[in-house]
């Protein structure tokens, strides 16, 4: 399995699972959380640099925290541009962003083939 297909899955059940523990983000289908988790990765690979670049000296200020509200935002725009994926505030995008960039922490750090990598370095 190619590691971006295991890291879209990895990322889908987190936002469903973020969708099942947080009461401010719903998912009313499986279809609608994997075009989201889909469009979620489009929008990180595209929009987000962009993003932080702009907000490079308040993110130096922050020490990297307002990642976390870049990432809130990402979600916020995910959600409205798909039906069936809802984010109820700000409070809740941040909440969810703050589950996924754990989630995404623990999969790059098991990811398969991470340690063969590192140990050709």
């Amino acid at each position: 399995m190619p590691s971006w297909l295991l890291r879209w899955l990895v990322n889908t059940l987190a936002l469903l699972l973020a969708a099942a523990v947080l009461k401010g983000v719903e998912v009313d289908s499986v279809l609608a959380g994997i075009v989201a988790a889909a469009l979620l990765g489009l929008v990180n690979i595209s929009v987000r640099p962009v993003l932080i670049i702009l907000t490079l000296p308040v993110n130096l200020l922050t020490l990297g925290l307002f990642t976390l509200v870049i990432n809130a935002l990402m979600l916020m725009l995910v959600a409205w541009l798909v039906p069936g994926f809802h984010i109820a505030g700000f409070g809740a995008g941040l909440a969810a962003a703050l589950l996924l960039a754990i989630v995404s922490a623990l999969v790059s750090w098991f990811m398969p083939g991470r340690w063969y990598v590192y140990r050709w370095r």
